[in-house]
């Protein structure tokens, strides 16, 4: 009962957020609220016992894309600019897109179902014989480190490559800087 309510309320949060953000015109605003969204759907994560993926988000989501948006932001013009010409093709594209994700949800099973076909084949395996297989006491970590290692991996690879870009963006733009005093 208490986890709807919290997922609810999160849910709530996260739909003001995009709603907040959509109608923005200062970039700088709207930098500051995609970073609440990430938080938010770090938050959820963390209520769906996903702390794995939690964490990627708030570091990913949360930390490194709000510190190269923001450094992003010092270069330029803090406000939107408008476009000369309207067009009505990105909201129908928008609209399409969404009816046939919307049409794709009703094919999927209930949230949570455990009788659903993706936990009939390889889940059972793994909580049965996890811990036996990889010497790891605590299953989701049995999984992450041994079953799902490269997918770890690849997350791993993700945060650092980010970290590494945003480290030589901001270099180049404190090189930048000390060139134009001189």
């Amino acid at each position: 009962m208490i986890e709807s309510i919290i997922n609810t309320t999160l849910l709530i949060l996260m739909a003001i957020t995009v709603l907040s953000v959509a109608g923005l015109k200062n970039l700088f605003s709207a930098v500051i609220l995609s970073s609440l969204y990430s938080f938010l759907m770090a938050t959820v994560f963390v209520t769906l016992d996903a702390v794995d993926v939690a964490m990627t988000e708030a570091s990913v989501g949360a930390g490194i894309s709000t510190v190269l948006f923001l450094s992003s932001l010092y270069l330029i013009n803090k406000n939107e600019i408008k476009p000369l010409k309207k067009s009505i093709f990105p909201l129908l594209l928008s609209l399409f897109i969404s009816l046939f994700l919307i049409w794709g949800i009703y094919g999927l099973p209930d949230f949570g179902d455990p009788n659903a076909i993706i936990h009939q084949h390889v889940a059972p395996r793994y909580l049965e014989d996890g811990s036996m297989e990889t010497g790891v006491p605590n299953i989701v970590t049995a999984i992450l480190a041994s079953y799902r290692g490269f997918d770890t991996l690849g997350e791993v690879i993700v945060i650092f490559t980010a970290g590494v870009g945003l480290m030589v963006l901001l270099r180049k733009n404190k090189e930048n800087k000390n060139s134009n005093e001189k």
